[in-house]
């Protein structure tokens, strides 16, 4: 196939030019001012996978049509000495060469997968520095065991958040199968209530469901403070203490089948997202109770099938794309038909999502206990107050105030990809795998679906989880456990 620059798709209202955007001379919005605090200076990764190798050449002529086009990534962050030092976003000339990087790989190196992980694990030492707009790309022409080329975007979060950024992603991706269309978004579908009933019965259904989420809303207030001032997971080995989010991570990457995971959601009667966090409880109980032995071994005690702590408390900090809740009438289809259109910025709340860790008889309960605390979370309000407390906090009483909570394991976060295989400025897309660094926590673990592949990203702070790549083989490990009882018990269809 041959590559060549993308055809932009024609749209029914042309965007705006960026000096008519409103972006130019404005202050940063208090989320984004969040991600430049000490302990949340977060930056997002984007490994890309490849079939062809890549030419830079092409890509930068792209670039210069599509990510220059949005103004967040021509625009530096500036101090406003007239407003107290502010930081505010003025426009830039964009220099593609401080930003597209192509180094010359070793052509003796022992191990391409290794090289790029190391490469990946060194960027995560650095920052991009604020004199220019805070995004890098970097090239590799490195064939690796499921890529023949590797690219690296790096874009700090202040810029935004995964779901606008994924947006972007594909504007500027075309479908393998038809070069002139864009791909297919991957929308959740929503019941519709029923109409059709009514009566005193409905009425009090529905004033019963509202009564649900107010209260919910108000126990997860409740519980966050509470967790922000006393209460603290367990400490166990996947636990970092204060401080790592300056430390620097090694990020790792599986494939797992899409559709083994969605055989387990029909059988289950569950969603993506909850198989996903499923097989996650089933991986990180399998994971420690595998340290705990070793640390009951190393101190000549007796180690069993279970060396499991009881009630063990371990959480994630849950991302939730806010956009359907406060940005409802935003068409998507219409914005990713041009990448000048895509509206990027931080719409994200986040919910304290408990795991339930610990051995079970039957592998099928991660599933219904995942299922049961994420439909207790769906009714619930405690995402969008997260948002709105934090841009209230920062608005108030400056960013300090209003950090990621340290006192959870982990990061947790499911973004839906392209649905059909993709080309990318002419260069067939293999894989997508996002994930962050300078986040709070040790562990970060990331899902997201491409095709009929959902790729699990990994990032960790070495220091205390040292081996991500076991992590990996224990979610894999897990999914093939819970679909073989799927089948076993003729769950399926």
């Amino acid at each position: 196939m041959s590559i060549h620059a993308i055809k932009p798709i024609k749209t029914k209202k042309n965007a705006e030019s960026f000096s008519s955007s409103t972006e130019e001379g404005q202050p940063l919005s208090p989320m984004a001012r969040l991600f430049h605090e000490s302990d949340s200076n977060v930056y997002i990764i984007v490994i890309i996978g490849f079939e062809t190798r890549l030419n830079p050449e092409v890509i930068k002529a792209n670039l210069v049509h599509t990510f220059l086009k949005q103004p967040r990534f021509s625009c530096v962050q500036v101090a406003d000495e007239k407003n107290g030092g502010e930081l505010k976003w003025v426009r830039a000339e964009v220099d593609l060469d401080n930003h597209v990087k192509v180094p010359t790989p070793d052509p003796n190196m022992e191990s391409a997968d290794l090289y790029v992980e190391d490469y990946v694990s060194n960027l995560s030492k650095t920052r991009i520095s604020m004199s220019i707009p805070m995004w890098d790309l970097h090239l590799l022409n490195v064939k690796t065991s499921d890529a023949e080329a590797v690219g690296i975007l790096r874009v700090h979060h202040s810029l935004g958040d995964g779901s606008s950024l994924m947006q972007l992603f594909m504007s500027c991706t075309r479908k393998l199968s038809d070069p002139e269309s864009l791909p297919s978004l991957p929308f959740s579908k929503k019941k519709k209530p029923d109409s059709s009933s009514g009566g005193f019965l409905q009425y009090f259904i529905n004033l019963f469901s509202v009564f649900l989420i107010y209260w919910n809303t108000l126990v997860d207030v409740v519980m966050f403070f509470i967790t922000t001032f006393f209460l603290d997971d367990t400490k166990t080995p996947l636990k970092g203490p204060l401080g790592v989010a300056s430390t620097p991570r090694r990020i790792v990457h599986r494939t797992l089948s899409l559709e083994d995971i969605k055989l387990v959601k029909n059988a289950m009667n569950a969603t993506i997202n909850d198989v996903m966090v499923g097989i996650t409880e089933a991986a990180l109980s399998r994971n420690l109770n595998r340290k705990y032995g070793q640390i009951k071994k190393d101190a000549g005690e007796a180690v069993g099938s279970n060396n499991l702590p009881k009630n063990i408390r371990l959480r994630a900090t849950h991302f939730v794309n806010l956009r359907p809740y406060l940005a409802a009438k935003e068409d998507i289809s219409e914005m990713i038909k041009s990448s000048s259109s895509v509206k990027l910025g931080n719409m994200i709340g986040y919910v304290l999502f408990p795991f339930t860790i610990g051995l079970r008889e039957d592998a099928l309960d991660y599933i219904r206990s995942a299922k049961a605390t994420g439909k207790r979370k769906k009714a619930t309000l405690e995402a969008i107050y997260t948002y709105l407390m934090a841009k209230f906090f920062i608005k108030y009483f400056g960013a300090k105030w209003a950090s990621f909570p340290t006192q959870t394991t982990l990061w947790f976060s499911n973004v839906p990809g392209p649905q059909e295989e993709v080309t990318c400025f002419g260069h067939q897309v293999a894989y997508v795998a996002p994930t962050c660094y300078g986040q709070p926590n040790a562990l970060m673990i990331h899902a997201v679906s491409y095709v009929n592949k959902m790729k699990i990203i990994i990032s960790v702070d070495e220091g205390v989880v040292p081996d991500p790549h076991q992590i990996c083989d224990d979610l894999e490990e897990s999914l093939k456990m819970i679909k073989n009882i799927v089948i076993q018990k003729g769950l399926v269809d």
